[in-house]
């Protein structure tokens, strides 16, 4: 006979699966968008950075510096360095963060090994596959980002130091990274290390437009002579909330509301279209927003 106080077997693996079900849903999406971008990411370090000897930063950037110098494969020695990483940053990094870091760190090695025995074809400008391999490597990890997740190593080390320490990381982050380069010209040489420089400058900034196109919204501010047919505008034909602030004019002190709402580019221009068509007087202010927390935009546990 059981116990009231002791759930039976049966109940706790109900339980169990319960929470592994609410677990799936809720991060169903981080699943998806971390294999896509693994392997974008994997196709630029096998196809644009190994086969031409480019320099790459971070941990993987040690990876390729090793496979360069000894012959080990880099998907072996960036999970070899991502372990000892996430050891070392076990107690300070939460839940969430420490399991996407762990899978992430064994898919990529998975799949950078995976992506070595694809024979891609040979692009004579090595300008153009420091580029375009770059842009394809920083879109990837962009899309991590933008989930709250990483590959895992250099960032291993930054979310550990700026938890502990609050020391500068983006300083810390450039000086690894320089002092890398530097020691791979007497590897790879100076042509090579150039383009591993430009390759990082380009990573950098398309990681960044990912994750600022992917945010940004327009701000937008509406007078109009008659308020609730915007409000229904936006609410109904747009699917957007918005803010009514109570506002008076600076001139003949007539009392009324601003409507304010953030909406997409392709929303603010049929707004617009709108407001032309049927309220011609109107004023309408648009702002860029680059960053919108809260429901309908980014969810506040990917901040």
């Amino acid at each position: 006979m059981e116990h009231s106080g002791h759930p039976s077997e049966e109940l706790k693996w109900k339980h169990l699966y319960k929470k592994a079900e609410v677990l799936f849903f809720s991060e169903w999406r981080t699943l998806v968008t971390s294999v896509v971008a693994i392997v974008i990411y994997s196709i630029g370090v096998a196809a644009f950075t190994l086969p031409y000897r480019f320099a790459d930063q971070g941990v993987m950037g040690v990876s390729v510096l090793v496979k360069y110098t000894i012959g080990i494969n880099p998907a072996y020695t960036l999970l070899a360095l991502n372990v000892v990483m996430l050891v070392w940053g076990a107690r300070t990094l939460n839940r969430r963060f420490l399991v996407w870091t762990v899978i992430n760190a064994f898919l990529v090695s998975f799949v950078l090994d995976f992506m070595q025995t694809i024979p891609f074809p040979v692009i004579e400008d090595r300008f153009l596959v420091a580029v375009v391999g770059s842009a394809i490597k920083g879109f990837g990890v962009g899309l991590l980002y933008r989930e709250g997740t990483c590959l895992g190593g250099l960032d291993i080390a930054i979310s550990v130091i700026r938890k502990k320490y609050g020391l500068e990381v983006g300083k810390i982050s450039i000086y690894f990274n320089m002092t890398l380069l530097i020691i791979s010209i007497g590897i790879i040489g100076l042509t090579n290390a150039l383009y591993g420089f430009i390759a990082c400058y380009v990573n950098g900034m398309a990681m960044d437009r990912v994750l600022s196109s992917f945010e940004r919204r327009k701000l937008v501010f509406v007078i109009a002579s008659d308020t609730q047919a915007v409000v229904d505008f936006i609410s109904r034909h747009l699917n957007r909330s918005c803010t009514l602030l109570s506002s008076e004019g600076g001139y003949k002190h007539h009392e009324g509301f601003t409507i304010m709402t953030l909406l997409r580019t392709r929303e603010s221009v049929e707004l617009k279209a709108f407001l032309a068509q049927h309220y011609p007087g109107a004023f309408m202010v648009l702002a860029e927003a680059d960053e919108v927390v809260g429901k309908g935009f980014k969810r506040w546990r990917n901040v």
